[in-house]
């Protein structure tokens, strides 16, 4: 194929829908939607969305940081001790920031690389989570980790008891 009839490359990326969540009666923070729509090679999936909160961004950051020591990865909105997300410009200032921090990470190639990033973006998994499927800690890989909860939009509860308890037997299986 000539490279006139392919097609160009393409992520197009959301960060919308904030809504307020309620850890308990004094504890509450704001989530947003993420949503992806594409047709990069790099992604397992060609659509997805996945509910994010800010220290997850932030988590993600860090890995990204870590991970590409040479690129000066793109600022997150501050932390600003002042948010209140009850002003609907602060909570939309901060989605914008997030989005825009996303659109420039999926602009190098070398952070889509990165399988937190594919993690992040099209599961819900939890950072740990993320952190334990990366290093091979679990049953599933990453594709699979992103094909099931994508689709099913739920975790995989076995799963995290088998490896609390297997935290436990490792120990008793190293002296076998």
């Amino acid at each position: 194929m000539t490279p006139k009839h392919e097609k160009q490359e393409f992520v197009t990326v959301l960060v919308r829908d904030p809504r307020i969540q309620k850890e308990d009666s004094w504890h509450s923070y704001i989530d947003y939607e993420i949503f992806i729509h594409t047709n990069s090679i790099c992604f397992t999936r060609k659509t997805s969305c996945v509910r994010r909160r800010y220290r997850e961004f932030v988590w993600l950051r860090q890995r990204l940081q870590s991970n590409a020591v040479l690129i000066q990865l793109p600022d997150l909105p501050s932390k600003t001790p002042f948010f209140n997300m009850n002003n609907p410009n602060h909570v939309d200032h901060r989605r914008q920031g997030l989005q825009e921090f996303l659109e420039k990470i999926l602009q190098d190639a070398l952070l889509l690389s990165d399988s937190r990033l594919h993690l992040f973006l099209q599961t819900q998994l939890s950072p740990e989570d993320m952190e334990a499927c990366v290093s091979g800690q679990t049953k599933y890989s990453v594709a699979d980790a992103i094909h099931s909860f994508a689709s099913l939009n739920r975790r995989f509860p076995i799963e995290d008891e088998e490896r609390k308890k297997g935290k436990n037997d490792a120990d008793s299986d190293s002296e076998r």
